[in-house]
């Protein structure tokens, strides 16, 4: 993840934080084959539980900030840690009910991010009230979410043996 001025492009900002989500939930529907070794990418553990956490701590995140700027009220800061640490939760085997959980929360939330980004106005997008970037920045921001599950992949190969 990066904290550079978003670069954005013709799409709708809410279709890109719902290709997101998707991207997300088609790696973790592989990650019920997780062995349990974590991944390490850029000096940082990444587990599917990690993962799921951070993609879905972005969307609140942010979420928050946006609701917070249309009311004419201070963000209030994260002072989470973010990806710096990997909690014991994070170390959890991955199961079906894990990624059932995931796929409800991140949905919700991914529609929570359409409608709101659908509600405004292309002024209101580009032109957001408050400090900070801009809510169709904002939205192109979030699909570096990718990040954190491509940093656990594909697990559907894993299992696999070798043909004979």
């Amino acid at each position: 993840m990066t904290n550079e001025i978003p670069i954005t492009d013709d799409r709708p900002p809410a279709l890109v934080v719902t290709a997101m989500v998707d991207h997300v939930l088609g790696l973790a529907a592989t990650w019920t084959a997780w062995d349990g070794r974590p991944s390490q990418v850029d000096q940082r553990i990444y587990t599917p539980h990690k993962a799921i956490r951070r993609a879905a701590d972005h969307l609140i995140d942010h979420l928050a900030e946006v609701e917070a700027r249309l009311a004419g009220h201070e963000t209030i800061a994260d002072r989470w840690h973010a990806s710096a640490i990997t909690t014991p939760a994070d170390l959890a085997p991955f199961t079906e009910q894990d990624l059932e959980e995931a796929a409800s929360r991140l949905l919700r939330l991914a529609q929570l991010w359409s409608d709101r980004l659908n509600a405004l106005t292309p002024d209101q997008l580009d032109h957001s009230p408050g400090e900070g970037w801009s809510f169709r920045q904002l939205a192109f921001h979030l699909a570096g979410s990718v990040y954190y599950a491509d940093a656990v992949g594909d697990l559907s190969l894993v299992h696999e043996l070798p043909a004979s």
